[in-house]
């Protein structure tokens, strides 16, 4: 198994911290939160991790070398501007398998990635899209009413259920390849909704587990609290 993990952003919701690190390289207890991710991806099978790097790309070249104190092998791809959530797959289009795990170099979960790259397989589909439903409470009484503003519905502090896209994905490489370009910036929802459109299938795999994304200082704390009460559910074998 192949990954390719999105490092390139500024973190700009996480200043004043993403002013020394970039995102990514943020400590989750004992360790960057992008470590956790790659000691992962190492126990579900991956041998190769293209980093694409932008902000402060040096950085990361230092930390994580050439992946071998992991058992992976860690080769990087540059950009020069931000390219978006999935520009950046053009950069490192020779160099990908036939199909790739695609993910945010800023996740905290326990998603088996085996499991998810086996059922895209299995789909033989052109994209798959990993799902966490996320509950959203308004803190508020929600109103309904008609257009002569007659009250029709009145919920108090109601909650809603979404299911959102985990940043983790699986992509065949020959199918989304028509659909980039070299130095291009492009976002992942346009490329999946560009493939639903040319008829390619796209899936989506959910399974129970954690998942955090450390992008929003509220989260990240959070973030940092499950990983020091649950350690070993996201690194198996360690307290």
């Amino acid at each position: 198994m192949q990954a390719l993990i999105l490092a390139g952003g500024a973190g700009t919701r996480l200043r004043p911290y993403t002013t020394v690190l970039p995102k990514p390289l943020m400590p989750v207890g004992d360790y960057p939160i992008l470590e956790i991710i790659l000691r992962q991806l190492k126990v579900a099978g991956a041998r190769e991790v293209i980093l694409a790097v932008g902000y402060m790309s040096h950085l990361f070249e230092a930390f994580f070398q050439d992946g071998s104190r992991y058992g992976l092998r860690i080769v990087y791809s540059f950009e020069e501007q931000p390219l978006g959530t999935a520009g950046p797959l053009a950069l490192a289009l020779e160099r990908l398998e036939e199909d790739v795990l695609v993910m945010n170099g800023d996740l905290l979960t326990s998603l088996n990635y085996r499991h998810m790259f086996e059922f895209h397989k299995t789909k033989r589909a052109a994209a798959t899209i990993g799902l966490h439903q996320r509950d959203a409470k308004i803190d508020f009484g929600v109103i309904e009413r008609d257009t002569d503003g007659r009250l029709i519905k009145y919920v108090e502090k109601p909650v809603y259920h979404f299911e959102v896209s985990m940043g983790v994905n699986v992509l065949h490489r020959n199918t989304i390849a028509p659909y980039l370009t070299r130095g291009k910036h492009l976002d992942l929802p346009d490329l999946v909704l560009g493939l639903v459109k040319d008829d390619h299938p796209v899936y989506c795999y959910q399974e129970p587990c954690c998942w955090l994304d450390i992008g929003r200082v509220d989260d990240y704390q959070v973030a940092t609290d499950i990983f020091a009460a649950r350690k070993g559910e996201f690194l198996p074998g360690e307290r």
